[in-house]
């Protein structure tokens, strides 16, 4: 709850990142950072078999980008944000003269409403600025925001709010440190709270090269399609409590993939499946193709709902994830092979 109460807008996680650094440090045999601004914890550094664990902990938002002669704020897409849901939202800017609260400005019915053809260049800030040399002691343009919103807890364990995606991929790559500690791994575990997945993906590239790991899992989460509208015929059946999701295709190695099942079937797990043919379109894209390549795979959490200031996903898949990949690895020996021809 406290990492989700943290703007980590693409480009400014350090908050985020120092709040995750104090927690994995009473645990981790060792914290290191890097020059992308990645958070990672290490249990056995010495270890020549390497896991890493990727959850990055950036969040979609907004970036200014005119401060019009009113005071109000114009804004460019951070990240995959859509300007549908922003309507009416309250939004966090991180100006450069400290944080503060503005709105996002909707047309009042009476006077005609929201044009059904708006467009992400028709969204402004409203700060109450009188005009934009006020607003400029406040904000520079460059400045980040993310929707103001705090997470909720639902029925069903059910969690909701802004930047679950994927701040939870984040917080589960502790965890998950945190479990494999007790049970004295014998290869090397690196979490790693990675940074900018959701504008460049440059984090991962950093973690990937700098580690050298001998196979490394993205944490992240997938589309749930649970949920009225959604055509299921089209993308797949998946579903809030109902287990980790792992990823399907060309760029997942095979290997890891049964060791995930295995440990599945022997904890008696559910687990769902989604189709990645090409790309993943996570971290786990360029963390393999770091070094001299990289072994992937890609468990996810279901989420709803996906970049809106109302993501869902469920505390019951969360828990699993951690016990699935806790379990794998420390069973690991270290002479585990991931070529899939042997």
């Amino acid at each position: 709850m406290e990492l989700l109460s943290t703007p980590s807008p693409s480009g400014a996680e350090m908050e985020i990142q120092r709040k995750w650094i104090n927690y994995v440090k009473e645990f981790a045999d060792e914290i290191r950072t890097d020059n992308a601004g990645n958070a990672i914890g290490i249990l056995n550094p010495e270890a020549e078999f390497k896991i890493l664990l990727a959850g990055h902990c950036d969040e979609i938002g907004f970036m200014i980008n005119k401060i019009d002669d009113r005071g109000f704020l114009r804004v460019a897409k951070l990240g995959g944000i859509s300007h549908k849901p922003a309507i009416g939202m309250k939004v966090d800017i991180l100006g450069s003269g400290g944080r503060i609260t503005g709105v996002i400005g909707a047309n009042a019915e009476h006077h005609g409403g929201v044009d059904k053809d708006f467009e992400f260049e028709d969204l402004y800030i409203d700060c109450g600025a009188n005009n934009k040399e006020e607003m400029e002691k406040y904000v520079q343009v460059g400045d980040l925001g993310v929707y103001k919103r705090e997470p909720e807890i639902l029925l069903n364990d059910t969690i909701s709010g802004r930047g679950l995606d994927n701040r939870t991929g984040s917080f589960l790559v502790a965890e998950v440190l945190k479990e494999v500690a007790k049970k004295n791994p014998k290869i090397g575990v690196y979490a790693v709270s990675t940074v900018n997945e959701e504008t460049n993906m440059g984090g991962a590239y950093f973690a990937g090269a700098g580690i050298n790991p001998t196979m490394a899992i993205a944490c992240d989460v997938t589309f749930a399609t649970d949920y009225p509208g959604v055509n299921t015929d089209k993308y797949g059946e998946v579903s809030l409590g109902k287990g980790p999701v792992l990823a399907k295709g060309a760029p997942i190695n095979v290997k890891i993939n049964k060791m995930l099942e295995q440990t599945a079937e022997k904890l008696d797990m559910e687990l769902q499946y989604e189709l990645t043919p090409r790309m993943t379109g996570t971290d786990a894209d360029k963390l393999r193709l770091t070094g001299k390549g990289v072994p992937i795979g890609l468990v996810s959490l279901p989420l709803r709902y996906m970049h809106s200031p109302v993501e869902a996903a469920s505390f019951k898949d969360m828990d699993e994830e951690v016990q699935l990949l806790s379990d794998m690895i420390a069973n690991m020996t270290g002479d585990e092979s991931l070529n899939p021809l042997d």
